[in-house]
């Protein structure tokens, strides 16, 4: 695989070095002031007042919006975990309010559980624009420079919109700034040092804070790591190998499990079918009858599907496109959806600041796809990255990437599947060297993206870390049964309705 190897520019403490270590807890306004949640009223929840622009602590403000869960054992609390389930543009509270289903019960009676919702999401001042301009957007491949030059404007008018929309926040929801707000965070639970999970998203914004304050770390547990050091062709060729290979597995359990609905029948073979039929407007969601489905929703299936893993609904789902009976449930159409009101929100902003995806003509960007093309023949490329990827056309990088520096002693413990479509596990692998050695990596041999919940083996060292700072030896590997078996009698049926990792069962120890 072609790699290309990333400029390196300068670290997210090196851009925040106008702001003295420290004063994220100074510059916040205020404390928490919980209340039992409207939404959720078995929760808490509140507010924290943090600067917009953390190199001008006194300027303006805005609140940033969490939820608790208190510790079920009040004698065995150690303190406040705070989470975050990615995205960009995951909600924090909502992580929150389904934490007694997520978590084990074990390390809900250690912890308060809190989440926020970063700056930029949700109910903390989404980045937001007009409904209708969004509803415009192109379709996310392009074929020709006259798609270049339309999505560059296109994105160049939306970037305007949103920013006049938002307001100044718009120019300052990177990870890093969410990396301050969550040293905040930590000050006004009166935590003297941080203890945090996040998965997917979820974990740049833990690396940014290693970088930042690595002195105020407890513990740090990183599910799914994004690698914030890959430049472009780096991100989507990984992407692209990843999502090909989780399918690769699909294909694999369905040739072997009789369970499947495909089963005896060419996967592969249906697959192009699908796709030929979505390029030529005839294929149709179940239930969606005003415009055909285009092929990277098609592409989405093989997504959605391999992310819990949802096996047995996708060969349901890829049954029912081809003209076979529908599933019992079927989930929402895929993809990026017309928006109605009269604001959309954009939290692809967040990637934008992260990640500098510069494609200077269509020219390069064909390039980028026939790499992607050749690293997954039958998936062509991960739909994520390339909806985002023009969007983000001429968009400054705020907290562009760069190769981790971590210089705590505190011990940092990431996780990955081996067969992950969304984060692949090279980028754990590589974060993990980037960290240094007081990094440790847990590798789990089976399938989907996040791996705490899957069985006690990827759970289990987790919470021990959490609570007990105790990790796992260098290089532990979870084991899994065999591939059908694996499946399922263990792994969770989870098709993400919202392009998050969050959810899936407790996992029990009895």
């Amino acid at each position: 695989m072609a790699i290309l190897l990333p400029t390196l520019l300068p670290t997210a403490a090196a851009a925040g070095a106008a702001t003295p270590d420290g004063a994220s807890a100074e510059a916040a306004k205020g404390g928490i002031v919980w209340a039992p949640c409207e939404e959720e009223p078995s929760a808490e929840c509140g507010t924290l007042t943090v600067p917009i622009d953390w190199s001008r602590p006194q300027g303006p403000t805005i609140d940033l919006a969490l939820a608790r869960r208190k510790a079920t054992d009040p004698a065995a609390r150690i303190g406040s975990l705070v989470i975050n389930p990615g995205g960009p543009g995951g909600s924090g509270v909502e992580a929150a309010y389904g934490a007694p289903d997520f978590f084990t019960e074990e390390l809900q009676r250690h912890f308060d559980i809190v989440g926020f919702d970063p700056r930029g999401v949700g109910r903390s001042h989404p980045v937001i624009c007009s409904a209708s301009l969004y509803n415009q957007m192109p379709y996310a491949v392009m074929t020709s420079q006259a798609d270049f030059d339309r999505w560059s404007a296109y994105a160049r008018r939306l970037r305007q919109d949103c920013r006049a929309r938002t307001g100044p926040l718009y120019d300052h929801v990177d990870s890093a700034n969410v990396a301050r707000d969550l040293d905040a965070i930590r000050a006004a639970l009166g935590e003297e040092k941080l203890t945090y999970y996040g998965i997917s998203y979820g974990t740049l914004i833990g690396q940014m804070y290693a970088e930042l304050f690595p002195g105020r770390i407890r513990a740090l547990a990183l599910d799914s790591n994004m690698d914030h050091s890959l430049g472009v062709k780096a991100f989507l060729d990984t992407e692209a190998a990843a999502v090909e290979d989780a399918f690769d597995e699909f294909v694999a359990w369905c040739e072997h499990e009789s369970a499947c609905a495909l089963h005896g029948q060419d996967v592969r073979a249906l697959w192009e079918r699908l796709l030929a039929k979505a390029r030529s407007g005839q294929l149709y969601y179940p239930g969606v009858t005003d415009r055909p489905m285009t092929e990277v929703q098609v592409l989405w299936q093989g997504v959605l599907g391999t992310e819990g893993p949802a096996w047995q609904l996708l060969s349901e789902m890829l049954r029912a496109l081809d003209g076979g009976p529908l599933p019992e449930w079927v989930p929402p159409p895929p993809g990026r959806q017309p928006v109605t009101g009269e604001v959309a929100e954009l939290p692809t902003t967040i990637l934008c600041e992260d990640y500098n995806l510069r494609v200077r003509n269509y020219h390069e960007y064909a390039a980028l796809l026939r790499s992607s093309r050749r690293l997954a023949p039958d998936m062509r490329l991960n739909p994520m990255p390339i909806e985002d990827l023009p969007v983000c056309l001429g968009h400054p990088t705020t907290n562009p990437q760069h190769r981790l520096r971590y210089t705590g002693s505190a011990p940092l413990l990431l996780g990955n599947s081996i067969h992950d479509p969304s984060t692949p596990y090279v980028w754990s692998a590589d974060v993990g060297r980037q960290l240094g050695p007081k990094a440790v990596l847990l590798t789990y041999e089976g399938w989907g993206h996040r791996i705490y919940g899957k069985d006690e083996c990827s759970t289990v060292p987790i919470d021990n870390y959490l609570i007990s700072l105790t990790v796992p030896p260098h290089g532990f590997r979870c084991p899994v049964g065999g591939r059908a078996d694996a499946t399922v009698k263990r792994q969770p049926e989870l098709w993400p309705t919202d392009r998050l990792p969050w959810g899936g069962p407790r996992v029990s120890h009895d």
